[in-house]
């Protein structure tokens, strides 16, 4: 970077901006599933279709399924009886699908694959004897699903660094680690070496929960940030992994790293003074955005694009059973 040095200047006075765009970024499988289970589910029932909190946290994404048919609430309370409902991408405490089947609803759980993942992992350890220790954030949707897997008082959230060295359990040589999938890996790894040094036989994930497209587009974030003289993460305040891109961002480098929920929130002062400008996006921005932010760009600069890859992203989540033939082929 050479912040110190004058802005470039086209024959026409537009000043020359250099884009870097983080890849992967938006969408991933998890997100685009739930996505699909409410518009399947819209074309399959007709609408109304309820879904039980945002299916995702993304307002853009929420607003359009409204528009297709789907009512959105927080409670299964508020939902009638004769109609469909969806639960979110976040998971839900066990009690809801309980009191879904006890009211006979029609309910599809829309559950990422890799949050049901760690939830089987609860209570795989929780069977076993174990304490659980969950770490994630406090009112989180998934953390709030992931603790009603089990009875209360069965699963200890461990948020910061005091959390983790202040926590005195009742059985140190019995407890098991899940993870909130959404998180950021270095954050998350320093809490869990400083729960292992407290306690070596803390049974850790057979696999990693923080999920695939969480590890990598952090990865790709890092792979910019250094460049940056500013870093846009596209994504919802609500929203657990953009806000966690933007942290990375700043941790690694980027001169200033912000979330804006589109091409309407951009600061244009702060793009105005910045030369390498790097873009990103939360898994549960639509592609749309990014697009929307770019035209923008390219509306008031001179825009060199350049695409940072590290990875590619193959991964694919079946639709659940009551939706395939609707659905035709979908996986």
């Amino acid at each position: 970077m050479n912040v110190s040095s004058p802005t470039p200047v086209n024959s026409e006075g537009r000043k020359a901006k250099t884009v870097l765009l983080a890849s992967p970024r938006g969408f991933c499988a998890g997100v685009d599933r739930a996505i699909q289970i409410v518009e399947e589910s819209v074309k399959k029932y007709g609408a109304p279709v309820y879904v039980r909190h945002e299916i995702v946290h993304n307002k853009h994404v929420v607003t359009r399924l409204e528009a297709l048919g789907a009512i959105f609430v927080e409670e299964l309370d508020e939902c009638p009886d004769d109609r469909p409902v969806v639960f979110s991408a976040h998971g839900v405490p066990k009690s809801v699908p309980k009191a879904a089947a006890a009211r006979e609803m029609n309910f599809l759980d829309a559950t990422c694959p890799l949050v049901s993942k760690v939830h089987v992992e609860a209570e795989r350890h929780h069977s076993n004897g174990k304490h659980i220790l969950l770490i994630g954030h406090e009112g989180h949707p998934e953390v709030i699903g992931t603790m009603g897997q089990l009875a209360p008082g069965e699963i200890t959230l461990i948020e910061t660094e005091d959390d983790a060295h202040n926590y005195q359990p009742v059985d140190p040589d019995n407890l098991a680690l899940v993870t909130q999938t959404t998180l950021s890996v270095d954050d998350t790894a320093n809490l869990i070496e400083i729960l292992q040094s407290r306690f070596p036989t803390l049974a850790l994930p057979y696999k990693e929960d923080i999920c695939y497209a969480t590890t990598n587009r952090q990865a790709a974030v890092k792979a910019i940030a250094a460049e940056c003289d500013l870093l846009l993460v596209i994504g919802s305040q609500t929203s657990s992994n953009s806000k966690r891109l933007v942290e990375v961002g700043q941790n690694i480098g980027a001169d200033e790293a912000y979330l804006i929920s589109s091409a309407e929130s951009i600061d244009w002062d702060k793009v105005d003074s910045a030369d390498t400008i790097g873009l990103s996006a939360g898994a549960s921005a639509p592609e749309y955005l990014m697009d929307g932010v770019i035209a923008a760009l390219r509306s008031r600069y001179e825009v060199s694009l350049r695409e940072v890859e590290v990875t590619k992203e193959q991964v694919v989540f079946r639709l659940p059973r009551q939706l395939l033939p609707a659905a035709g082929t979908a996986a």
